[in-house]
């Protein structure tokens, strides 16, 4: 005998069919009963699988059948190849953009004639995890100097950096001993950028991490920096390393842009074979997302903004990217 509960569904013994039947109006979240809910979601669920797997197969076979007449299958839609049109992407090969690009700040560095030479500071007073954070970094980065603040305003370490001939500034801020924001000043004459940081991953924390990176000068990769703004702040990462990379080391740096976050990668390949390579994550890992760009050094005061981050007129779309 077939027995009903009063939810649109049979249930009774063997001879219950295999198929949830819900009414076209049903809705799980009507029934009452906790543990009955539950249940039914997870036979709903386990239902829409099977569904979704019969039609996967039906299709595949379908492909098969039609072999190199089946037609090309459909790229899926993601917020990335979704995103909105900005009218500031770069053209490569634009006179204008080349133009810019010869007479910038970062000109005479990739140029080869001023070779990159770094101080990486922090907030006052650091913390443990932000000290190792930063004695890591400089490992990534070559002719990179730390230097702990203690109590000294960052105006008056700019002065002193351009004295001893540093071309950037690095200071790592840090909130409740967790490193999360980034400060990057290009000397003597700027741009300053202002980055959020999250994800901070030390080399301790990464699984299967290599053995320690060596002295060489990594490859640099730049990843999806198309717009105007995103090609200036792609440049100014890229400047923190010489242009001259040592292939015999097989490091790799990776900024990887991808829906305005800004991932950084460490690696160093191992040719396995003539066709296979393998990659090894050195680490440190981190994201970074920009807020602020500014022309000249850092001043916080009285500093022209090239551009700022503001949520609520900027973030309309989920699809609108600015770099």
């Amino acid at each position: 005998s077939m027995v009903s509960d009063g939810s649109g569904l049979e249930d009774g013994g063997s001879s219950a069919p295999e198929r949830v039947l819900f009414p076209p109006t049903f809705s799980v979240s009507e029934i009452k009963n906790k543990q009955r809910r539950h249940f039914m979601f997870l036979r709903w669920k386990q239902q829409q699988r099977k569904e979704k797997l019969a039609a996967k197969k039906k299709r595949r076979k379908e492909r098969e059948a039609l072999g190199d007449k089946a037609p090309p299958k459909a790229v899926p839609k993601t917020i990335e190849n979704q995103r909105v049109y900005d009218e500031t992407t770069v053209d490569p090969n634009d006179e204008e953009i080349a133009f810019d690009e010869a007479t910038d700040e970062f000109a005479p560095y990739f140029n080869r004639q001023t070779v990159p030479k770094i101080l990486i500071t922090t907030s006052d007073r650091p913390r443990g995890r932000t000290v190792r954070f930063c004695e890591q970094l400089s490992t990534v980065i070559p002719n990179s100097h730390v230097y702990y603040r203690r109590g000294l305003a960052l105006k008056r370490i700019i002065p002193q950096c351009i004295a001893r001939d540093f071309t950037d500034l690095i200071v790592i801020n840090e909130d409740r001993k967790v490193p999360n924001g980034l400060v990057l000043s290009h000397l003597p004459d700027g741009p300053t950028a202002h980055f959020r940081m999250s994800s901070v991953r030390l080399r301790k924390e990464i699984k299967r991490t290599g053995k320690e990176p060596t002295e060489h000068v990594p490859e640099v990769i730049l990843n999806n920096f198309t717009t105007r703004l995103g090609h200036s702040v792609g440049r100014m990462l890229a400047s923190l390393f010489p242009h001259d990379p040592q292939f015999i080391g097989r490091q790799v740096a990776t900024f990887h842009n991808q829906r305005d976050y800004i991932f950084f990668r460490f690696h160093r390949y191992i040719f396995k074979s003539e066709k296979k390579v393998g990659i090894q994550e050195l680490g440190p890992r981190f994201t970074l997302k920009l807020r602020s760009l500014q022309k000249g050094t850092f001043d916080s005061k009285f500093g022209e903004y090239e551009w700022i981050h503001k949520r609520r007129e900027m973030d309309t779309s989920r699809r609108k990217f600015h770099l």
